[in-house]
């Protein structure tokens, strides 16, 4: 589906007139950190993840306290689901007519307020469970205009060149610091103290993190290329780019159904492959996590090391179709350290075309829509999520783990074949270069 040609940008995505930056010694993934509003955002940003992490586990944890049980959590987690994915779409539109900068503070504050509030009605022995899934509504309302408003402010604040690196850097610094350091803190808080602690320590943090933002100079806002529109024509043109810009659409209709069959296995059917199969407890469930999220590190790490690839587009959605197969080995081995290995190239391949997807987004849609493409990517992906998490546990019991296993691991390389040749991504790609900039003279 192409349908009209593409939009383009009657600007450069980065709105700041910056002369290119002098040649300079530094490593390609460090390069972005010579430029002071992206170390201060990225500071901010690490504070926060670190936060977040320990904010998903004191929640589960103050559920627990409250004497809930798993309906409890799923009805406090599911508010936080439905306030992200009922708000996302307005949260694009917020970043493309906003200063962005200013939706970020905005959603530290609500972060902030949020735990704190938790945190004290804890203290006070007056918490309710309904209070925290209608506090995590709005959280879950509070990260979608986060998602949308970081991604277009960082072609504001970096030469292109270096956006690679510094979707690299996020890429890295998410996994590191919302799924292992925060986890770590928070659960040292509650066995020491109590989940309200630990709460309230993510609140503070959140604090830190929305004073660093504050530190930051106003940025400027790119200029729309017609009269701006009432919210819904700001949605429709949004829509329009997504239905009639074939690289696009048909990367994230790919990222769509790659979604549905790997995270239900993920989540739901892997706990139960390592127990059944390796005879492993939870310490073997948590190495097998564990290589998956470093594998996602290290797949960042190197991919912001290098250039943008040339065949940018086949190498993104290659690396997510071929980069799935190893699932298919979860379902036959009895090993745990090669389940481990299986999920560490999952991890390292899927982290490395996501770099490329969020860098792909800020070098070629127009940056006056970018908060809504954004956006878009970013409800659709999500779209097949809670149904791909529903039917797992059906799915592997009527087929079993192996065939299961298998289908997440084989379906994914199809897919991505028929997005390659289907939607003609490899003329798209040379169309329209990326062209790295020249490495500097010594």
């Amino acid at each position: 589906m192409t349908g009209e040609p593409e939009p383009q940008p009657t600007s450069t995505p980065s709105v700041t007139a910056t002369a290119p930056p002098a040649p300079t010694r530094w490593p390609r993934a460090l390069r972005p950190f010579r430029h002071r509003e992206y170390r201060l955002l990225t500071a901010s940003m690490a504070v926060s993840l670190v936060a977040s992490g320990m904010w998903a586990v004191g929640l589960v944890w103050q559920v627990i306290a409250l004497g809930g049980g798993p309906t409890d959590v799923s009805v406090v987690m599911t508010g936080l689901s439905a306030g992200l994915l009922a708000s996302v779409l307005l949260g694009g539109v917020a970043a493309d007519r906003l200063p962005r900068r200013a939706l970020l503070i905005v959603v530290e504050s609500v972060r902030v307020g949020s735990a704190v509030l938790v945190g004290l009605l804890a203290v006070t022995g007056t918490l309710q469970v309904w209070h925290l899934a209608v506090i995590a509504v709005v959280l879950g309302a509070a990260e979608a205009f986060f998602f949308p408003a970081y991604t277009a402010l960082l072609p504001t604040i970096l030469p292109a060149d270096e956006l690679l690196a510094a979707n690299g850097v996020e890429g890295t610094l998410r996994p590191a610091a919302q799924a292992a350091l925060g986890p770590a803190i928070a659960g040292l808080l509650i066995g020491a103290f109590a989940p309200s602690i630990a709460l309230l320590v993510a609140g503070a943090l959140y604090g830190l993190a929305l004073v660093v933002l504050l530190f930051m100079r106003p940025l400027p806002m790119p200029e729309p290329t017609a009269e701006r529109s009432s919210v819904l024509g700001d949605l429709r043109e949004g829509f329009r780019y997504m239905f009639s810009t074939g690289w696009f659409f048909a990367t994230l209709a790919f990222a769509t159904f790659l979604v549905f069959l790997l995270l239900g296995p993920i989540e739901v059917l892997l706990p139960f492959a390592v127990r059944n199969q390796t005879g492993s407890g939870a310490s073997g469930y948590a190495l097998v996590v564990g290589a998956y999220g470093i594998g996602a590190m290290v797949g960042s790490i190197v991919t912001s090391s290098f250039r943008m690839p040339r065949r940018y587009l086949t190498v993104m959605i290659l690396a997510w179709g071929a980069g799935s197969l190893p699932m298919a080995v979860i379902g036959f081995t009895s090993q745990v350290w090669l389940m481990a290995v299986a999920l560490f190239v999952v991890g390292f391949a899927g982290a490395a075309a996501g770099v490329i997807w969020g860098t792909l987004l800020q070098r070629r849609v127009p940056a006056h829509m970018l908060g809504r493409v954004s956006s878009l990517d970013f409800f659709v992906s999500l779209a097949l999520m809670p149904v791909s998490m529903a039917a797992a546990g059906p799915v592997g019991e009527g087929l079993g783990l192996p065939v299961t296993f298998l289908v997440a691991g084989t379906v994914p390389v199809l897919l991505a074949v028929v997005a390659i040749v289907g939607w003609r991504l490899p003329a798209d790609e040379l169309a329209h270069p990326l062209d790295p900039e020249p490495e500097p003279q010594p």
